[in-house]
């Protein structure tokens, strides 16, 4: 009896213990499989995809400069067919999306002889709680042959860039079935062959509007192509993020080379937390982190959005093939060239969809990342001082610190410190790890990590 009173007492305490430290808020929500997610995941169809990539392709030519006029060949006809895809898509949902096209002028230019008109064509699936808070996902639309300029030959334009908009269809299409807390914008732009026009435009008049775009993510030659079946890297996408900021002032630019940072931007926090969800749902696809804004030469439709400050990655391939790439469609020397159908592999770019998916409903879940985060600097001590401002997020938990030597790539520990707006990292020093502090609601969904500046 007495064993057993001693037993029942010593459980009585840890249980009075426990039940105090969730009080507390000390408990942290473990993160969750989302079983929205799980059922998304499983309704991306390769077969789909396949379909719009070929319709696509089917209008001859997309090149920014080719007629807008006819309804079956040139950007005009894409530009027309992929709005009817989101309408279509919208009345599936009872109208949940708002469908839009964007128009504008652009001046002539280094690839536009002419003043031409660009559209871009874009959904928005409205948050329900925090609608205010907004992802914007992409592909262009647009297509080439070598020349640029030439608005008269074929360019199919399958891996480069009708695989990245059909990959935004399909997102559409299953995304739209769900509601999220946050804004997500399903969007096809022109011009990317030009100067990356389209996206420039789109960024532009965000930053004037002041719209809280948390994050973009654009798809550019996500095909797979066939050729590259064989390489080592097939299961895996890449996913480019820039380092120092392209908008870094010169203040920031001395804060950072004095206490580093130059792997912490928004846009590689931005790409760790893609991996880090993909990697809880996909076993058989990864996501492969690229530290560069983008590859040697090129470009892409995030860097407007990065010159502006908002936070964006390009979603690309590992493995490119560039005779199908940019190529008048030909055979020569027995080599065949053109971005054609049938060197895109579908189920690919549907698991390419699939990592699109999962981060841009996880992160649409989540509360916003933590804003002004500081870590203070004001007097010299081997504990480490952060504070954040409140989020405002309703179902909000609290939040977590999290840290990793200075020499490792992914964040590697973290510590839930409750719905709090200061954590003492106590003999922890600040010069021997890098931090951070994300937001956690009530059912384990996780933001992004945001990386604190010296304050006082």
């Amino acid at each position: 009896m007495k064993v057993k009173s001693i037993a029942t007492t010593a459980f009585c305490m840890f249980f009075c213990m426990f039940c105090s430290l969730i009080t507390l808020g000390q408990t942290p929500p473990k993160p969750v499989q989302d079983r929205g997610i799980q059922n998304m995941i499983k309704e991306v169809s390769a077969k789909r995809i396949e379909a719009d990539i070929r319709k696509l392709v089917s209008f001859g030519t997309r090149n920014t400069l080719s007629e807008q006029d006819n309804p079956t060949r040139g950007i005009g006809a894409a530009r027309d067919w992929i709005f009817g895809e989101f309408q279509k898509i919208s009345a599936d949902c009872g109208n949940c999306l708002t469908v839009e096209k964007q128009s504008f002028l652009q001046p002539k230019a280094n690839r536009i002889p002419e003043p031409t008109t660009l559209t871009n064509v874009f959904a928005v699936l409205k948050g329900t709680t925090d609608p205010d808070r907004v992802y914007v996902v992409s592909g262009h639309y647009d297509s080439m042959c070598t020349s640029p300029t030439d608005a008269k030959c074929d360019a199919p334009g399958a891996n480069d860039d009708a695989s990245g908009t059909a990959a935004v269809i399909e997102l559409a299409r299953v995304m739209s079935k769900l509601k999220f807390d946050a804004t997500i914008v399903f969007m096809a732009v022109p011009g990317e062959e030009q100067g990356l026009l389209g996206a420039a435009y789109y960024a532009e008049q965000a930053k004037v509007k002041a719209m809280n775009i948390e994050a973009m993510f654009t798809n550019d030659i996500v095909g797979g192509v066939t050729t590259q079946k064989n390489s080592p890297n097939r299961n895996r996408v890449r996913v480019f993020s820039e380092g120092v900021p392209s908008n870094e002032t010169e203040q920031q630019a001395a804060s950072r080379r004095s206490v580093g940072g130059e792997n912490d931007s928004a846009s590689r926090q931005l790409a760790r937390y893609i991996k880090e969800q993909s990697d809880r749902y996909l076993k058989n696809f990864r996501v492969w982190m690229i530290y560069r804004r983008d590859r040697y030469g090129r470009g892409g439709d995030h860097i407007p959005f990065l010159e502006r400050g908002f936070t964006a990655v390009r979603i690309t391939e590992v493995d490119e093939d560039y005779t199908h790439q940019h190529q008048n469609v030909r055979t020569e020397n027995g080599i065949f060239y053109g971005d054609t159908p049938e060197f895109v592999d579908f189920e690919y770019t549907a698991n390419v969809t699939r990592v699109n998916l999962i981060s841009l409903a996880s992160l649409a879940n989540a509360p916003a990342k933590p804003k002004n985060v500081g870590i203070v600097t004001g007097r010299l001590t081997n504990d480490t001082e952060l504070k954040w401002d409140a989020n405002t997020d309703a179902d909000l938990a609290g939040y977590e610190v999290i840290w990793r030597d200075t020499t490792t790539a992914e964040w590697t520990n973290s510590k839930f410190v409750g719905n709090v707006t200061t954590y003492t990292a106590a003999k922890m020093s600040k010069d021997n790890y890098f931090f951070g502090v994300r937001a956690v609601d009530k059912a384990g969904h996780r933001s992004p990590v945001t990386y604190p500046r010296p304050t006082r």
